[in-house]
């Protein structure tokens, strides 16, 4: 058996495609262009690249963009203040802050300083608070983009056994309260956790979030499994490599996602669809 490789950048064109003639069709009615505000802080290449890619997107859809590029020397409160003119700026429908973040910046005050109604990451402790509760407003990218990928290609999620490795709070936590809420039984794996590969072994669905190269291998995964690889590093090549062993894993899963290809497209088109989602609100257009 060889996995069915799922294309994440072919499932995002198609929902960037929705995206654009829905903001045209807007734009049309006489209503402004939806606004999506990026702060890059410092000269991080990898950020540098992503935010590039950000810009791309919105410039394809249709979205209005304000990318702005800090100095890594920027204070924390200059940074704040910034955060706080773009909450105000009624142009703006969505905010980022593109991470990593310079040492001396405090991000869990950066997070809380966003407007929750222009948290279009999906990380300030209201948004995550929502989803746990199972009222998500808006939802954590990469968590989102996996959902979105999953049911494009048709899983049934209700009884499914799932794991996630990773608990992060920007993936690994809110990725668990997707899948719970999409009625999976999830187990999240964490550096505590004993035997990870065991668990791995028994489950359905498997997502790995920890950014360790080649860390899955056949071994950990089940028979006709889906393996969902949101890992992502960067070597001393410059080459990307996922969590999971690719070549060999393939050949044990059923569906299984590349890196780079699989899950990276499928975050971003998820912040479009969570500005839209903001602008929608601001604008009070319907859906």
């Amino acid at each position: 058996m060889s996995a069915q490789i799922n294309d994440g950048d072919a499932i995002a064109k198609d929902i960037r495609g929705t995206i654009a003639a829905e903001v045209r069709d807007w734009e049309a009615a006489g209503h402004r262009l939806p606004g999506l505000a990026v702060i890059l802080v410092g000269n991080d290449p990898a950020s540098a690249v992503y935010v590039r890619g950000k810009r791309r997107d919105c410039d394809e859809v249709g979205f209005h963009s304000n990318v702005q590029h800090l100095s890594a020397n920027v204070t924390q409160s200059d940074l704040e203040d910034g955060i706080r003119a773009l909450n105000e700026d009624d142009s703006i429908d969505g905010i980022l802050v593109q991470t990593p973040l310079p040492d001396h910046i405090d991000q869990n005050a950066v997070i809380d300083c966003i407007d929750p109604a222009k948290d279009v990451d999906g990380f300030h402790p209201y948004n995550i608070g929502r989803l746990a509760l199972r009222r998500p407003a808006f939802r954590s990218c990469t968590p989102k983009g996996v959902m979105l990928l999953l049911e494009h290609i048709g899983v049934s999620f209700h009884g499914l056994d799932a794991i996630v490795i990773g608990a992060s709070n920007h993936v690994g936590r809110p990725m668990g309260l997707e899948l719970l809420l999409a009625g999976c039984t999830v187990t999240t794996a964490h550096k505590f956790t004993e035997d990870t590969a065991a668990k791995a072994r028994g489950a359905d669905l498997v997502v790995s979030a920890v950014g360790k190269p080649g860390l899955v291998g056949p071994d950990w995964i089940k028979p006709g499994a889906i393996v969902i690889d949101v890992g992502i590093t960067r070597g001393d090549n410059k080459k990307l490599y996922g969590d999971v062993q690719f070549d060999a894993v393939k050949e044990v899963a059923s569906r299984i996602t590349p890196v780079p290809g699989g899950v990276g497209p499928m975050t971003r088109v998820a912040l479009l669809q969570n500005t839209l989602q903001a602008a929608r609100a601001h604008l009070q257009v319907s859906d």
